[in-house]
């Protein structure tokens, strides 16, 4: 386990990924966030460096894994006039974890490439238990070289590879983690929808989640979701900012190719509203807000 690995993104997911490898007895060497105290924070505690320069992340690393928010700060990261990770980069390795639209990914791939780099992108569809276990479904794309090369690290985040599957080429995983999550997205704002309906005609929720699970209701989204929408219990492991976000990654796919997705976007609405309500910090659960009669009030619109 001679390579070092470096983070970028060191936040719920992040800074459980570098505990996880630490763990597994790999060097993390380099952490970097946007919120300098947790990456100092992190650095602390597994003995790495919090750097104040990608470029620093890249010169301590032979990988680097990066867990950014969006399009943008991918962008920024990779492309940054003066700072970035692409510098002095040749050799190195980029695993990209973040949920972005597949184009992106495309474009960081090229990127890295041109500066004598490899990138694979590693979408993730688990949360931050998972994280912290190294129990992570991870779904790969990119160069396939890099891919074989780096597999025994992913293996260490996926149960020694029983969740690691290789797509394809660059933003082939990224297209399949957005249908992922659209289907996820649909789920939740169903389940709310059907639990709060079940709630305004007076039936026992804890029965109708039953019912539920023993019939073509069930889901993944009832196991992990239903009591805590239930109970109003909505500490997040994915906000529904995030969701809001994946919606909308899925539906814009759909654009491209003349696609109609109703369901989608009805979904991406209500994720979005969650956002315009001040609610898109809470887990995607909190859809159920917006659906269970009473518990939320709407903003007042400005004069």
């Amino acid at each position: 386990m001679g390579e070092r690995i470096g983070f970028v993104g060191v936040g719920r997911m992040g800074a459980n990924m570098a505990r996880r490898l630490k763990e597994c007895g790999y060097s993390v060497t380099a952490a970097y966030d946007v919120n300098r105290a947790a990456a100092e924070a992190l650095a602390l505690e597994i003995g790495a460096e919090a750097c104040s320069l990608l470029a620093r992340v890249t010169e301590l690393s032979d990988v680097v894994i990066t867990v950014v928010t969006d399009d943008t700060a991918m962008r920024k990261i990779y492309s940054s006039k003066g700072d970035n990770l692409l510098a002095k980069a040749a050799g190195k390795v980029f695993i990209n974890c973040a949920t972005i639209s597949p184009e992106v990914h495309v474009e960081v791939e090229k990127l890295a490439r041109k500066a004598g780099a490899q990138s694979l992108e590693a979408c993730m569809a688990s949360s931050i238990t998972q994280a912290r276990q190294g129990t992570l479904y991870l779904m790969c794309g990119g160069d396939k070289a890099a891919f074989d090369k780096e597999k025994a690290i992913l293996e260490k985040l996926s149960d020694e590879g029983k969740l690691l599957r290789y797509i394809g080429g660059a933003g082939k995983a990224a297209q399949v983690k957005a249908l992922v999550n659209m289907v996820m997205n649909i789920n939740t704002a169903g389940l709310a929808e059907g639990l709060a309906l079940g709630a305004a005609l007076g039936l026992d929720l804890g029965t109708l989640r039953e019912v539920f699970s023993q019939t073509g209701a069930n889901s993944r989204v009832l196991q992990t979701d239903g009591e805590d929408m239930q109970n109003r219990e909505h500490s997040c492991f994915f906000s529904g900012a995030h969701a809001a976000k994946d919606s909308g990654i899925a539906l814009n796919l759909g654009k491209k190719l003349k696609m109609n997705l109703p369901l989608a976007a009805a979904t991406k609405k209500q994720f979005d509203r969650m956002v315009k309500e001040g609610l898109g910090e809470l887990d995607k659960s909190g859809v159920a807000e917006l659906t269970f009669k009473g518990r939320h009030k709407p903003r007042k619109k400005r004069r």
